[in-house]
């Protein structure tokens, strides 16, 4: 092979892999959208938007469907290896984080319209600041994704304490207030239900900041990488 050829295949499988990033963002933004809309419906009580917000999962799981199509494309035409097998495969797993996120989303969305027939639950001001915590931590992981930024990545990972430390304090003002109202135990039922789903998009946010770590430098992110982050200016990528 020349090296004018080796160039063009390699800028081709660039151009490929660009593309791909870019349908994973984009995808990623949907699913932020999503959970933003499906929020302003259960504060609003407007089952339309709720709804809406249903319908809409369809087109997040056709554009994941597509990214696999794309993946294993690139996997069978391009044949990557090492660094470059690891970004395939980490563009697959981070589809299938933000098709979770969007059915997560839409589980919001159902449960706000069942809440919807009962009276409001004060607490449920309190989910608010759990889904925006959730919803940073998607749309900084995909920015990090996105610049095949490690380290703002890890970060990420980092906050997902800070969500889950939010999420217990909000499961417990809840299940005191069932007891202490049992009229409002249906209600706060699907609360916890939401506040749950909302923990677990900033579950799968740390996954995705786990494969773009991967994907960097082909080790699994823990504390320990995160200390050692900080410790030297960069880690070492893996070939």
């Amino acid at each position: 092979m020349n090296t004018e050829t080796h160039e063009h295949i390699v800028k081709s499988y660039d151009t490929e892999l660009a593309r791909l990033t870019g349908e994973i963002v984009s995808m990623g933004d949907f699913a932020g959208m999503q959970l933003t809309r499906a929020m302003q419906a259960l504060a609003t009580r407007d089952g339309i938007a709720a709804q809406r917000v249903i319908d809409n999962d369809d087109t997040l799981d056709a554009k994941e469907r597509q990214i696999s199509a794309d993946v294993l494309r690139l996997l069978a035409l391009r044949q990557p290896f090492a660094g470059d097998l690891r970004e395939v495969l980490a563009a697959l797993r981070i589809a299938a984080d933000i098709e979770r996120i969007g059915d997560y989303a839409a589980s919001v969305a159902k449960r706000s319209i069942v809440l919807n027939e009962s009276a409001p639950v004060p607490l449920a001001t309190g989910l608010p600041a759990l889904a925006t915590l959730a919803g940073d931590m998607l749309h900084d992981v995909l920015h990090a994704y996105e610049t095949r930024d490690a380290r703002a990545a890890a970060l990420v990972w980092e906050r997902d304490d800070k969500l889950d430390a939010r999420y217990t304090g909000l499961f417990r003002e809840l299940l005191t207030y069932m007891i202490e109202d049992p009229h409002s135990i249906s209600a706060c039922t699907h609360l916890l239900f939401i506040a749950k789903h909302l923990e677990r998009i900033g579950d799968h946010a740390t996954n995705i900041a786990e494969n773009i770590w991967f994907a960097a430098y082909g080790s699994t992110l823990t504390a320990k990488e995160i200390q050692r982050m900080r410790g030297v200016s960069h880690p070492t990528a893996r070939p």
